[in-house]
C-alpha cells in the first residue's frame, strides 16, 4: 500500500516508524544480554559459617576399639558431648555424630614394640541429617588408661611394660632364692635364684605388652585439621542434639 497517496500523509513518517522499531529491538536485545544478578559477597558470607583449623571438639566413643579385637580399616563411631560455639553462634551442637576410620593398628610385641591405634575422623552428621566432610585427628585421649597420644597424627600408644617385666624377673629370682636356701643353704639359694630368674625371664618374654582398650563411652578429643565451611541455614542454632535445622 502506498502511504504517500493517503490523505494527511507527511514525508518522513516511514523513516520515523522504522526508527522506533529499531529502538525497541535494541532495548530487547540489551535486556537479554544483561548478566543475571549474582548474590553479593556479604550474602554469600552470611550463608556460610567457618569452623577454623585447630578447633578441638570433645567426643565420646559409641563403640569399643582395642588392639586385640579391632582391625585396620574398621569404622569409628563417636558423638560430640558439648556444643561448639564461636562468636555466639552454635557451629556443632552436642549430640552430632562423628564418623571415622582406623588407619593403623598393632598389638604389643612379646619382646619389643608397644600396642598402638591411629584413627582419623572424616564426617560430621548433624541431627538434621546434614553431612559435612572434614579432616580430623585425635588430639587427646583422657579416658584411656595406661596410654598416651604419641605424635601429631594422634597415635594412641600403650605405656611401656619394661618395669613390669623387670619386676617379673626379679620377683621370680627372689622367690627361687628363698626356696633354694630353705632346701640347701647358700649353695641351694644360688641355684634356686638362677633357675627361677630364668623362668621369670621366659615368662616376661612370652607376655605381650598392654593392649590399647577404648570402651564405648570413652572420652577423647578431636582436632579439626583445616578450615571447614558449613551451610548456616542447615546448622541449627541450638545446643540440643534433638534440634531441627531452621
Amino acid at each position: 500500500m502506498d502511504m504517500e497517496g493517503m490523505p494527511g500523509y507527511k514525508p518522513g513518517w516511514r523513516l520515523g516508524g522504522a526508527s522506533v522499531a529499531i529502538g525497541l529491538l535494541s532495548v530487547l536485545l540489551s535486556a537479554q544480554t544483561q548478566p543475571a544478578t549474582k548474590p553479593g559477597a556479604a550474602e554469600t558470607a552470611a550463608a556460610q559459617l567457618t569452623i577454623p583449623a585447630g578447633t578441638k571438639v570433645p567426643l565420646t566413643l559409641r563403640h569399643a576399639i582395642s588392639t586385640r579385637g579391632s582391625r585396620e580399616g574398621d569404622a569409628v563411631y563417636a558423638e560430640t558431648t558439648f556444643p561448639l560455639v564461636i562468636n555466639d553462634r552454635v557451629l556443632i551442637p552436642s549430640g552430632t555424630y562423628v564418623q571415622g576410620r582406623i588407619s593403623h593398628i598393632q598389638r604389643g610385641g612379646k619382646v619389643s614394640g608397644r600396642a598402638e591405634v591411629l584413627m582419623h575422623f572424616t564426617t560430621l552428621i548433624y541431627p538434621s541429617g546434614y553431612t559435612v566432610m572434614l579432616p580430623g585427628s585425635l588430639e587427646n585421649a583422657p579416658g584411656v588408661d595406661k596410654t598416651k597420644v604419641s605424635d601429631s597424627e594422634g597415635t594412641v600408644r600403650a605405656d611401656s611394660q619394661t618395669a613390669q617385666k623387670v619386676g617379673t624377673v626379679a620377683g621370680a629370682g627372689v622367690t627361687g632364692a628363698i626356696i633354694g636356701a630353705a632346701a640347701g643353704g647358700v649353695k641351694g639359694m644360688g641355684i634356686g635364684g638362677a633357675a627361677s630368674a630364668a623362668v621369670g625371664t621366659a615368662v616376661a618374654l612370652l607376655t605381650r605388652g598392654n593392649d590399647v582398650k577404648m570402651d564405648a563411652g570413652t572420652s577423647v578429643e578431636m582436632v579439626i585439621q583445616r578450615d571447614i565451611l558449613v551451610d548456616a541455614s542447615r546448622v541449627p542454632n541450638s545446643t540440643r542434639s534433638a534440634a531441627v535445622a531452621q
